[in-house]
């Protein structure tokens, strides 16, 4: 049998090089000794203030914004857990004080409260399996930085979509893209005293993602663009009519353009027989609902989105700060579905905390069906509850509004030793 700790250096650099994650650098690094000496880890720790985005060609240099981390992660029970109960988990954590994390929706920026009481104080991501399935960036205002209650609300103000990458990991440089309040782009770099507006702008853009290490734009039309350092851009796709919001999913290496149509119509409230009144109020009141998609995979050397008929086995998550797919195999969940958040679908229950304004919307490609996440048990329990794999007993009470968890670095290094 093979002595993995003798490994050459050289090599377990290049595998290092290929880990994308910071988590699977980590575990990675907690294998032995020797693996851990020979790859140090990445910088952690992200830029500080940012100035606020100019308006009208004035930039407030009084307020600025603040940069926070999220990633989405699908939790599994450990090794030595009961193999007939394969619950999973779906989360997205949120690093914004040292040595604590907040536990949001999947898809969305409201915090995951209130957690059940016999939820662990200490959320150790040693105890079991840890996916990494995206990763999303926001910023907050800095007098509504999201200390306590404030996050999902007044902390999230700036609601657009920010993409950010390290583009020099010896020096810590970086660059931020998100799309302006005119629906042009603007990017953000370590040095520069401003944001630069990107003009280029046939169409107001819709999404950005970071593909493959580069960033990636889709303007309303589906025209795609690569955009340089230099705030260059430089045209990957042809426009694609049809639909009334894109967005840019990266699954299986490819990257995707999923196409939303939209339709008015009165809102799905369900506030109970004994609320008719309330419910007059709503008669009349017309909301933006989902009818259908599209997706497209992007055709780099004609440069085209090409229709896609069937996802196979992969599933995708339009969320509000990020877009992500899965192995509909690995979720245990039925493929060719895209699960997205929607105001059509309400949800209002106290007693759902992942469920909290807008509801999980689930489109199935094979037959156009659309309907709420609440309608599918199957589909519903990865988001919410917990599984009873997590909620094993610990020594400690839960916080009524944080999660206190050791970060996922100490963990590994630890188990390093």
């Amino acid at each position: 049998m093979a002595n993995w700790s003798q490994l050459p250096v050289e090599l377990l650099e290049e595998i290092a090089k290929r880990l994308e994650s910071s988590i699977y650098l980590l575990r990675f690094r907690s294998v032995c000794s020797s693996w851990r000496s020979s790859v140090s880890p990445r910088p952690r720790c992200l830029p500080g203030r940012f100035p606020f985005l100019p308006n009208d060609g004035i930039s407030d240099a009084t307020w600025g914004f603040h940069l926070s981390k999220r990633t989405v992660f699908l939790l599994g029970p450990p090794p030595n857990h009961d193999p007939s109960n394969r619950d999973l988990w779906l989360v997205k954590v949120e690093d914004d004080v040292p040595a604590r994390m907040h536990l949001l929706n999947p898809l969305s920026r409201f915090q995951i409260k209130p957690l059940p009481e016999d939820f662990p104080k200490v959320l150790d991501s040693s105890r079991f399996r840890v996916f990494e399935l995206g990763q999303e960036y926001v910023l907050h205002y800095m007098h509504f930085r999201p200390f306590g209650n404030s996050l999902g609300d007044a902390g999230n103000l700036y609601m657009e979509k920010v993409v950010f990458k390290f583009s020099d990991s010896e020096t810590s440089s970086f660059a931020l893209l998100t799309i302006h309040v005119s629906g042009k782009l603007a990017m953000y770099k370590s040095g520069d005293k401003r944001w630069s507006i990107i003009h280029d702008m046939p169409s107001p853009y819709d999404d950005v993602i970071l593909f493959k290490g580069d960033f990636f734009a889709v303007d309303s039309t589906g025209r795609a663009v690569l955009v340089g350092l230099s705030s260059n851009v430089a045209l990957v796709a042809n426009p694609v009519f049809g639909g009334d919001k894109k967005f840019l999913v990266e699954s299986s290496g490819e990257l995707l353009m999923v196409d939303m149509y939209l339709s008015m119509g009165p809102p799905e409230v369900d506030l109970g027989d004994e609320n008719e009144d309330i419910f007059e109020q709503f008669d009349g009141c017309l909301g933006e609902r989902t009818v259908r998609f599209k997706v497209f995979k992007l055709d780099r050397e004609g440069k085209k989105w090409v229709e896609v008929k069937s996802l196979d086995d992969r599933m995708l998550f339009l969320g509000d700060d990020c877009t992500f797919s899965a192995s509909a195999s690995d979720l245990s969940c039925c493929r060719n579905c895209i699960f997205f958040t929607d105001n059509f679908f309400y949800s209002g229950g106290e007693e759902d905390g992942v469920f909290k304004g807008r509801d999980i919307g689930v489109y199935d490609m094979e037959n156009g069906s659309i309907a709420a996440l609440t309608d599918y048990p199957e589909y519903s329990k990865l988001f919410w509850p917990p599984p009873d794999w997590i909620l094993l007993p610990t020594s400690g009470a839960m916080s009524s509004d944080l999660v206190e968890a050791t970060q996922v670095q100490a963990q590994f290094e630890e188990l390093a030793l």
